[in-house]
């Protein structure tokens, strides 16, 4: 357009027609504002490059007037709105109950699955994880029995004492059901896991094999039946055994997971709910001086309840920790040499009827047996001295001092069996070793067993009822938290309300 020629003169807007113009844009009032002020045809003709400039002003002005229209009919940013939200005082305390109500519900939904998750643990622990470390335990200690027995029976010669027979039965009986036992959650767990129950579940029928063809031999007096015996017994120390032991210290190691994740406070919790509290008082004192109201019912009412969830929570996990420590110091650690004591015994008495049954490599076989002793006196002395202390562990004590006398009178025992086997007098080494004498290794051995096996039971009643405690004192604190953060929640926008209304 170069320009508007109305009744022979070209028409262009004034400046202060222009300052007055309407953002509108209004079609009809632009063209009655550009018919203003008229020039005479003859001036624009005498001067064209003023007339280029109108026209090119003109234009100017439409494009700029058809811009403002565009910017004004458009839509706000939202965060412009938002600003200008937050410049004015309902659009403050609408903020703050927004941003209140979110972290109520979000703290009180943390909380919750942290406790729970600490709950669930702990759950799966006495249901799950420590049963199938005592089968693991279980199986070791009866498959070492179990070639104890079948040694002890073979050196009795002939037909072997139907006491040592039963033993013998039962601790495989004991050791195939425990093996079924410990191999719950196979699924979850590596491969040298289940390569060695793989390995337990295919030696072991082996090694009974090997055992009734000792026996048979032996009855019959054919001297063939002692190499069927070694052979059942290497089979049992350098196979079956280490695989067993392999499996009950992966299954003990799951027992300490519980204590060495949960014997901290949960933080996190505590500083969630610590965030809160500190939103609460700072809205209620926001809220005071811009409304001159000293108390806020609705946001005085979250904070009592988040305080009273802070103090549960405090409470609860407090004690559920002491219970986890102790459920370590007075339960899973001593059960766990306790238990290494119980085997190193079984081993021991292993040795010492095979050393009769060989009639060979005495020197070695001896050595084995001192050093096992060896390492179950320093364990059972060291419960001792910790159980006089206050703060060790004292359910055992007395298992443990009747299984130290079973040990002595065992050392004695031995010695006294040892020197008749190196005189020659196998019948009367034979008769300490497994006769029911009250001065023999047999009996001894009985009564240490027995002790430890009190001791075993003592140990593990303890880490049960500690881990039951530390799970129930947060039990439902994970709801408990949840249902006070949400109230907390509500009632802070509740509180707010009322004052948001103010300004209407």
């Amino acid at each position: 357009m170069c320009g508007i020629r109305v009744e022979g003169h070209l028409t262009t807007p004034t400046l202060d027609e222009r300052e007055g113009s309407s953002v509108t844009g209004d079609a009809a009032t632009l063209r009655s504002r550009l018919t203003r002020g008229t020039t005479p045809l003859a001036e624009q003709s005498s001067v064209g490059d003023r007339r280029g400039l109108s026209a090119r002003g003109a234009r100017r002005e439409l494009l700029e007037l058809y811009r403002e229209q565009n910017q004004s009919s458009q839509s706000p940013s939202p965060f412009k709105s938002l600003r200008e939200l937050a410049g004015t005082s309902p659009g403050r305390l609408f903020i703050i109950a927004a941003v209140l109500l979110i972290g109520g519900i979000g703290a009180g939904w943390y909380s919750a699955t942290a406790l729970d998750n600490r709950t669930s643990a702990l759950r799966q622990t006495i249901s799950d994880t420590e049963p199938i470390a005592e089968s693991s335990q279980i199986l070791y200690a009866n498959l070492s029995i179990a070639d104890a027995s079948a040694n002890a029976a073979f050196i009795s010669g002939g037909l072997e004492p139907a006491s040592l027979r039963e033993r013998y039965a039962s601790a495989i009986a004991t050791a195939s059901q425990a093996l079924i036992q410990a191999a719950a959650g196979t699924t979850k767990e590596n491969v040298v896991v289940r390569t060695d129950l793989n390995a337990l579940a295919e030696r072991l029928p082996v090694y009974t094999g090997l055992i009734e063809s000792a026996r048979t031999n032996n009855r019959l007096g054919n001297p063939v039946g002692s190499a069927y015996l070694g052979e059942a017994s290497d089979l049992m120390q350098t196979t079956i055994l280490p695989a067993a032991q392999r499996l009950y210290t992966a299954r003990s190691s799951a027992i300490s997971d519980p204590q060495n994740r949960f014997t901290n406070p949960p933080w996190g919790v505590y500083a969630a709910l610590g965030v809160l509290l500190a939103a609460l008082l700072g809205a209620d004192f926001y809220v005071a001086r811009r409304t001159n109201r000293k108390i806020n019912l609705g946001l005085l009412l979250g904070s009592v309840a988040i305080v009273v969830a802070l103090v549960w929570v405090l409470v609860g996990s407090l004690l559920s920790v002491s219970a986890t420590k102790s459920a370590e110091t007075q339960g899973a650690r001593p059960l766990r040499e306790l238990t290494s004591a119980r085997i190193l015994v079984q081993q021991a008495r292993s040795v010492e009827t095979l050393s009769i049954a060989r009639r060979g490599d005495q020197d070695k076989l001896q050595q084995q047996f001192v050093d096992a002793s060896r390492q179950v006196r320093a364990i059972l002395e060291a419960y001792d001295r910790a159980a006089g202390n206050d703060s060790g562990p004292r359910d055992a004590q007395r298992p443990v001092q009747a299984a130290i006398g079973a040990l002595n009178a065992w050392d004695d025992a031995h010695a006294a069996t040892v020197e008749r086997s190196d005189a020659g007098d196998y019948s009367g080494a034979t008769a300490l070793a497994v006769g029911n004498t009250p001065d023999g290794s047999a009996r001894a051995y009985a009564t240490l067993d027995t002790a430890l096996t009190k001791a075993i039971t003592a140990t593990r009643t303890r880490f049960r009822d500690e881990i039951n405690t530390a799970r129930v004192v947060i039990g439902f604190a994970g709801s408990g938290v949840l249902a006070l953060g949400v109230l907390a929640a509500t009632a802070s926008v509740v509180g707010l309300v009322p004052r948001i209304r103010e300004y209407r």
